[in-house]
């Protein structure tokens, strides 16, 4: 029997297992497909270290409008998809009021202040720099209102919270992106974001980190997870796999999951997509187009186009509209070349209403410990969280009780 039964492989997950595998656990790490396949493939690849806020919902009415009536490329929705949002929706309206968006700031803050420092030693022990790049991020705007409203927010987030800033004129945008057309206002840059041109392929790296400390890395359903002989167990493809503690780190699954042993877990999943494009020009950092909602980062694959969030039925067949505006958007900034794949990927942001992942001991499970439901920000924030769940199972004090599972009885 193992000590600790890691469920999914993602970058959350993977992060996991390598902070108790150092802590001295015995782990297995188990995903239906394998590690680095799923979330953490399909997203922008940025760690985001200027990030300290998290993403609000949007409290004026004029823009709430514009999401209602779909006149924005932000947020998409489906119908049929929102009675199921509306709990977690009210929560994170909530939550997303200033007073309280403010001290679950301060929470976040210093999260994100640790993720590259957390992120180095896997960097480089797992040998993957090659795949990082330590170049910032760029936010860029067309509007002059639109850039210096993002530069005011800017120097306040600067002075509250020690983010480093710097806002570039369009003869030093044009400098620092040469490939980029002409006609924008300018771009706020980030210096201290790092980014990686694999995000699937850095959570692998991790992954192949933990097995060569010994980490065994199984394919093995979820779902049959049970509580067996006073620990876990699961199916696998080399039989069943008992450990003494289980770690659920499905993102958008782990609800579904979860739902089976008594929790009612209000996760919002905000679907995104993205496409690759080969023989255009290329980024030497992220770029982020505000005003379409829109991210651009030169990735293995060619250039990487993502969009905002859409809001629909867990298991609903792709409605890439979204993309196809991104797209527009992005061939307007830079000549994107030619699609690469036949088909678009989509994939789904695991977000908790109050914004924070669940990080620690289940409320009524023994055993059993939840590390899901960063939103926007995992591949940003695995090792970190990981870090604090290792330490709250190593020592039993409770790191940051802001995670805490038992908030749940809250939401």
């Amino acid at each position: 029997m193992a000590d600790v039964l890691v469920l999914g492989a993602g970058m959350v997950g993977v992060s996991t297992a390598l902070a108790l595998q150092e802590a001295g656990r015995d782990v297995v790490l188990a995903d239906r497909k394998g590690p680095g396949l799923e979330t953490s493939y399909g997203n922008a690849g940025v760690i985001q270290s200027e990030a300290v806020e998290p993403y609000p919902l949007p409290l004026a009415l004029t823009t709430l409008l514009k999401i209602a009536f779909k006149r924005g490329n932000s947020v998409n929705y489906h119908w049929n998809a929102l009675p199921s949002y509306l709990r977690p929706l009210r929560l994170y309206f909530a939550a997303s009021l200033p007073a309280r968006h403010k001290a679950i700031s301060q929470t976040y803050a210093g999260l994100i202040r640790r993720a590259t420092a957390d992120h180095a030693p896997l960097i480089a022990a797992a040998g993957a720099d090659n795949l990082i790049r330590r170049t910032g991020l760029r936010f860029v705007y067309r509007s002059q209102p639109a850039l210096d409203a993002a530069a005011a927010n800017a120097a306040r987030l600067a002075s509250e919270y020690g983010v480093q800033v710097v806002a570039q004129s369009p003869s030093e945008l044009a400098v620092a992106e040469p490939h980029l057309n002409p006609g924008l206002a300018g771009a706020v840059y980030w210096p201290e974001a790092w980014s990686c041109a694999d995000p699937g392929g850095l959570t692998q790296a991790y992954a192949a980190l933990f097995a060569s400390r010994g980490g065994r890395i199984l394919v093995s359903d979820a779902d049959t997870l049970c509580e067996r002989g006073g620990g876990w167990a699961v199916s696998s493809h080399e039989g069943p796999v008992t450990a003494k503690e289980v770690v659920i780190a499905l993102g958008p699954w782990s609800p579904v999951l979860l739902n089976r042993f008594g929790y009612d877990i209000p996760l919002l999943r905000k679907r995104g997509y993205h496409r690759h494009f080969a023989g255009g020009g290329t980024l030497n950092a992220p770029l982020l187009h505000d005003e379409s909602a829109t991210v651009l980062s030169s990735m293995v694959k060619g250039l990487r186009i993502l969009t905002g969030a859409e809001l629909a039925c867990f298991d609903a067949a792709p409605t890439p509209v979204q993309l196809r505006r991104s797209t527009a958007a992005a061939a307007g900034l830079i000549d994107i070349g030619k699609p690469v794949e036949a088909e678009v990927w989509s994939g789904c942001r695991p977000c908790m209403p109050d914004m924070l992942p669940l990080t620690g001991k289940a409320p009524r499970h023994k055993g059993m410990w939840f590390h899901f439901g960063h939103g926007h920000q995992g591949f940003t924030l695995g090792p970190t969280t990981a870090a604090l769940l290792a330490e709250e199972m190593i020592t039993g004090q409770v790191p940051v009780p802001e995670l805490s599972p038992a908030r749940l009885r809250n939401l």
